[in-house]
């Protein structure tokens, strides 16, 4: 359960339960017990439950919405894919990005679990945290972390193979998205590419 009004402080508070577990009291031989319970096996990733859902229907306040791609982990919505037809020239990633921005004050309770954002035309990709703005918006530009990707590569291959990795998605969530507080707001940064390979060399 969540107690702020602020979408960024209700994050924060989420990340910290899936990081770190939740403590659960529970009665045993008449004693009150407690114990931490991990809703991510962040040791074994393939011990968790992945699925990637089309079009995911969100019905908050008067809007009725369906975001392309939201990925779930053991039933978390943590990452939100945002497309765009590269056939229509009038579009380009950054529409999909104002649209998870339009997103994010529509259905705002879809965002409390996000991990990450992804927009992308089929070919260019993009990945940033909730509070990033389009500057912070950066590719994945290799798949085994060891040689970048050909510029033939489709950015979007790229960023799934790369970053959407069971065990490296895991990883990112675990160990490399911080918040940072200053006196007018809280932000969320993840890893860029270059930041994640070069840490866990």
């Amino acid at each position: 359960r969540t107690n702020s009004p602020y979408l960024i402080e209700n994050n924060k508070e989420f990340h910290h339960y899936l990081v770190n577990g939740v403590t659960i009291e529970y009665k045993k031989n008449d004693t009150i017990k407690s114990d931490i319970v991990k809703i991510i096996d962040f040791e074994n990733p393939q011990a968790n439950e992945f699925l990637a859902v089309n079009q995911f229907t969100v019905v908050e306040n008067e809007y009725n919405r369906r975001p392309d791609i939201v990925l779930f982990i053991n039933g978390l919505p943590l990452v939100v894919i945002e497309l765009k037809n590269p056939a229509d020239e009038k579009t380009t990633i950054w529409t999909a990005f104002n649209k998870l921005q339009t997103y994010k004050q529509e259905i705002p309770s879809l965002f409390i679990y996000n991990e990450a954002l992804i927009v992308s035309d089929g070919t260019e990709a993009r990945a940033g945290a909730l509070t990033s703005n389009k500057e912070w918006f950066l590719p994945w530009k290799t798949i085994d972390g060891e040689t970048l990707a050909p510029k033939s590569e489709p950015q979007l291959k790229v960023l799934l193979l790369g970053m959407l990795d069971k065990a490296r998605l895991l990883d990112i969530v675990k160990s490399f998205v911080v918040f940072r507080e200053d006196k007018k707001e809280t932000s969320k940064v993840i890893a860029a590419y270059h930041q994640y390979h070069t840490t866990n060399k």
